[in-house]
This record gives structure tokens, C-alpha cells and sequence, in this order.
């Protein structure tokens, strides 16, 4: 294929910036990149070495001293500016995120929009990072609070949205007067370079401090460099709920902060008066986008038993017209798993699902041919399961579907919630009163809960993440802000008297 969008990004063959002015300290370790669309090396990136962690950690807190300084609405411009940036390179960045990851090219373009949605979200925010002002109980004073920045936030982000979640808590970030350490994962680092040289431009342009952007790259060796170091107070991790113990874990015994945002086993509840077109359109997209990658993804539909069939025959319908290939052709619908043990995991849940009683109606498997050559591409799956096995308590990071049915509203709430992850749900209904009940205290409980749209996908503008297993972070929009900023009471005596709280009296 035509590769000339890695020279549009500043990408070669090898690649070792660490931020934008200075050169990290080469290793003869190399992570290699390979795309799972072609099974071909697209390139390798050094990986970081604990000195090297050192240096990067030691400038970013210089950095952040300096950065912190700026006034919010110059931080603010800053990010405008890499707005602009994403907005000329969003065609190439969107083909490598496609190449690179294996999603769709109409996905990695929308991952880049996000991060463009999230640049115009942080440049309104660095004009409104605003405390509150309270009535203190002693005459003649004031109370008020006010935040002010952080420190050095450790970003850690997944394989599936290689530039987005990055995005969404460095752009937040940096208006809050932060510097940010990006540890990528080491399926996806040419994004996540690809990204540093963008913004390194911006930042050299605005004579900002370099180093209020970093990366480090490597394993999970290198992502412990971040997690247990005290002189980095918020780590934003993103991935496995095994992960996000082990971070949080870390994190904690040093008494830092985490926002973590890991997996989800998301459901569908389809009463008997929903749309069964709205109910195909976002079942299957959440099933299968992304080739079931997305953390978002639709895991369970929970059906009525009056409408099982219906519902599961439109499905097996719908599943045979999708056309599954490279990602870079628009006409396809699905692309590869990210990895071959990717596929082989998928394969392992497909046998898992037989051994514990449930029946397929489309059962998948690994694809052979010239065209599925990286060995990546599998058929989606569409199994018949009740909720309490074993494997459907898990998640599986591929497009394996679960249908399971119900004949009680509370019944049906209920086999949403019990699962161990709380990320996002959904139901199909036209009942008011259904409706309702979902989106109430006693319905679900996940971080996220839409009626008549999907499982699969969220606005910048609303905070996101999840409960229980999910880690109970929040990212991106509404007050997720504060996160990335410390909170500090203040109150001014502007009187002649020291009037103590409680009515305290010390005399001497």
C-alpha cells in the first residue's frame, strides 16, 4: 500500500524523540510495530530505559514549574493551535491509527475528530477552571476555593483508541497548568510518536516549555516506572481490569491518585416495544466496530422472551451481510483483531462458551486467505448463554455477542447489573415508564446509560468511565477536569479581630 502518510507525520523507519528540543538517550532495544491489516513492519521505536525514565521525569516536573505559570487562557491557546494542527493532519493520522490498530478508517479518522472535539472542549475550559466561594461563620471574613495544577500526570492508554484516550486527558490536562508523561502501548507507538511530533511543533512555535509533553515507550516494565514513582501524583491508566488492580495497587501504597478506566461486559436491554431497526443498527455496530475492541463494546443482549426469536433471527440476517477485510476500504465493515493472540484468545472463548452449554447461532473462527494473510481476521459470533457462566462474567476484547433472555423488567435490570463491570449500558424501548426505571437510581448501574442508542461509543462533552471493576474514573467531559488539578481552601481575615471557628475562645 501507499505509505506516504508516515512521511506526512515525521515517521521513519526508527524513531526515538522524547519530547520537542531534546533527543532521548538511544537504546539497542527496539519495540517493532506491525500492522495486523498486512502482517507488515511498518517501523521500530526505541524503548525506554530506566535512565532515560529519569531524565524525561526530571525535565517534565522542570517543565511543569514553568508551565504552571502561564495563565490558563494562553495554556488554552496552545491547545487551539494543536487543534489546528490535528484538523491538516487528520487524514494521515486517521490512516495510521487505521494501519496500525486495525479499525476501520472511518473510525481513525473519528478517533482524530475526537481529539480535535476535545482540544475545542479544553480551550473553552481554560477560561472556566472556577472554585466556589462560600459564607464563613466569623464577621469581617471570606471563604473561597481554588484550583490550582497537579504536577506531572502519567497517561497509560490501550491498543484500541491509540490517540483519543491520550486526548482526552493531555488536552484536559495541560489547560490545567499540568505536564504529562504519555506511555503508549507497545502495539501502537508510531501513534503515539506521530502525536509528539504534532504537538512538539505547536509547542516550539509558542515557546512553551518541551517538556510539558513526553513520552515513554516499552512494556509493562516501562509503565512501572510511572506508576511508582511519587513524584508523579495522577496516573490515568486505560485497560484490563487485571491491569487497572495491579496500577491502582501500585499507585495507592504510595498514596497517589489514579483515574482508571478498564473493562466492561456491556449489555443491551430490548423490551417488547422497541424499535427492532434501532435495535439491529446499534447492535451490531456495537458487536462488531472495531472488530469488538472497544471498551464500550456491546457484550450482552438481554431480549424479551416475546420478541427472542425475532430479535435473534434479524441478527444471524444482518451478520451475513457484513463484509469483513482491510480496514482501509470503506466498503468493509469489520478489519482484524489487533493481534494473532488476539485470535487465538477469541477462538479459546468460542470453545469455552460450548464447554459451559451455550449454542451458537453464528459461531466464528480465524479467516484464511491471501486477503486475511497477518492472520488476524476472524468471523464475528452470535451465542445463545445464560448470564451466570463463567465466561460471560468476563470480557472478551473481540466480536463474540451474547444474547440472553428475560421475561421481567426487573429481571432484566437485574442480568444487567451482575456482571463485575460497570462501564456502559443501554436500553431499546419506546415505554416512557421503562425508560425511567433504566435511568434511576434502582436501575443500571454502570457510569454509562443511554436509551435507544447503543452501548458502543460517547460524546467528548459528558465525563466518562464506569463503577465497580471499571475503576470508577472519570475522563473528558463535564467536571472531569478537576481530576487534574488539587483543590485548596482559602479564607481571608479582613478584620481587626482573630474570631476563632466554633466559637472558640483563647485568651491570654
Amino acid at each position: 500500500m501507499n505509505k506516504d502518510f508516515l512521511n506526512v507525520l515525521n515517521l521513519h523507519e526508527r524513531n526515538c524523540g522524547t519530547w520537542a528540543g531534546l533527543q532521548s538517550f538511544p537504546t539497542n532495544q527496539y519495540i517493532t510495530s506491525t500492522s495486523p491489516v498486512d502482517g507488515a513492519t511498518i517501523g521500530e521505536v526505541t524503548t525506554t530505559s530506566e535512565k532515560e525514565y529519569q531524565h524525561i521525569i526530571d525535565h517534565a516536573t522542570k517543565a511543569f514549574k514553568e508551565w504552571r505559570k502561564w495563565p490558563a487562557p494562553k495554556r488554552g491557546e496552545v491547545v487551539r493551535q494543536f487543534g489546528l494542527e490535528l484538523r491538516k493532519n487528520k487524514e494521515a493520522l486517521g490512516l495510521l491509527v487505521s494501519y496500525e490498530m486495525g479499525k476501520s478508517l472511518q473510525e481513525g479518522l473519528g478517533e482524530v475528530q475526537e481529539m480535535i472535539d476535545i482540544c475545542d472542549f479544553a480551550v473553552g475550559l481554560s477560561r472556566q477552571l472556577y472554585g466556589l466561594t462560600m459564607h464563613s461563620e466569623r464577621p469581617n471574613h471570606r471563604m473561597y476555593e481554588q484550583w490550582h495544577p497537579l504536577g506531572v500526570v502519567g497517561v497509560i492508554s490501550a491498543f484500541n483508541f491509540p490517540v483519543a484516550v491520550w486526548s482526552w486527558n493531555a488536552m484536559i490536562a495541560l489547560v490545567c497548568g499540568d505536564s504529562c508523561i504519555w506511555k503508549s502501548s507497545e502495539k501502537t507507538p508510531l501513534c503515539a510518536i506521530a502525536c509528539q511530533h504534532i504537538l512538539g511543533k505547536v509547542l516550539e512555535k509558542n515557546r512553551a516549555p518541551g517538556a510539558i509533553s513526553c513520552i515513554i515507550s516499552g512494556g509493562r516494565e516501562v509503565g512501572e516506572f510511572l506508576t511508582h514513582d511519587k513524584r508523579v501524583p495522577l496516573i490515568s491508566a486505560t485497560g484490563s481490569c487485571r491491569m487497572g488492580r495491579s496500577v491502582g495497587s501500585a499507585v495507592a501504597s504510595r498514596l497517589g491518585k489514579s483515574l482508571l478506566e478498564l473493562g466492561g461486559n456491556n449489555a443491551i436491554i430490548i423490551t417488547p416495544s422497541a424499535d427492532l431497526d434501532l435495535v439491529i443498527r446499534g447492535a451490531v455496530f456495537g458487536a462488531v466496530g472495531t472488530a469488538g475492541q472497544r471498551c464500550t463494546s456491546t457484550r450482552r443482549l438481554i431480549i424479551h422472551s416475546s420478541i427472542f426469536e425475532e430479535v435473534s433471527q434479524r441478527l444471524v440476517l444482518a451478520y451475513k451481510q457484513l463484509k469483513i477485510g482491510t480496514p482501509l476500504d470503506s466498503d468493509n465493515h469489520m478489519g482484524p483483531l489487533i493481534d494473532k493472540q488476539a485470535a487465538d484468545m477469541y477462538v479459546h472463548a468460542i470453545e469455552e462458551v460450548k464447554n459451559e452449554g451455550g449454542s451458537f447461532l453464528v459461531e466464528g473462527k480465524i479467516l484464511e486467505g491471501t486477503e486475511y494473510k497477518s492472520g488476524c481476521y476472524v468471523s464475528p459470533s452470535i451465542a445463545i448463554v445464560t448470564n451466570k457462566m463463567k465466561i460471560v462474567q468476563e470480557e472478551t476484547f473481540a466480536p463474540l455477542l451474547y444474547l440472553i433472555k428475560y421475561d421481567q423488567l426487573q429481571d432484566a435490570i437485574d442480568l444487567q447489573n451482575g456482571v463485575d463491570q460497570g462501564l456502559s449500558s443501554a436500553m431499546m424501548t419506546n415505554d416512557l415508564r421503562e425508560s425511567e426505571v433504566f435511568l434511576s437510581a434502582a436501575g443500571s448501574d454502570c457510569g454509562i446509560a443511554n436509551v435507544n442508542i447503543g452501548t458502543s461509543g460517547a460524546e467528548i462533552g459528558g465525563a466518562f468511565g464506569g463503577e465497580k471493576d471499571t475503576g470508577g474514573g472519570r475522563e473528558s467531559g463535564s467536571d472531569a477536569w478537576k481530576a487534574y488539578m488539587r483543590r485548596q481552601t482559602n479564607t481571608i481575615n479582613y478584620g481587626d479581630a482573630v474570631p476563632l471557628a466554633q466559637g472558640i475562645s483563647f485568651e491570654f
